[in-house]
């Protein structure tokens, strides 16, 4: 979060599965890339799920803001499209949604 309290109104929630053989690298790249990208875009992570049983996608990213204009800019901005972009080099089943803000886990339904 960031260094000033803010009010979670949306998150922005991310699934997808990691491709095979990238774990490392999409580790690397989340950590040290993505997640700062996105703090710098005004969107702090608050939860990363990681699904061990069912026919869900193996990761969910919870990233929450307060303005939903300010998260639509951010994820129209040419930053946060090089980012997805890099993202998706190593994801599949891929999918984006803002939702409003909860606590605990939010059930993404799928088309």
């Amino acid at each position: 979060m960031p260094d000033q309290m803010i009010t979670p109104r949306y998150n922005v929630v991310f699934t997808y599965d990691l491709l095979p053989h990238q774990e490392e690298d999409y580790y690397r790249f989340a950590l040290s890339e993505f997640v700062p990208a996105m703090q710098g875009l005004g969107l702090y992570l608050v939860r990363a799920w990681h699904t061990l049983y069912g026919p869900y996608p193996l990761r969910q990213s919870e990233f929450v803001g307060e303005q939903l204009d300010t998260i639509r800019e951010a994820l129209n901005s040419e930053a946060f499209m090089a980012l997805e972009e890099r993202l998706l080099r190593y994801v599949t089943n891929y999918e984006r949604r803002i939702v409003p803000y909860a606590e605990g886990f939010q059930m993404i339904h799928h088309n």
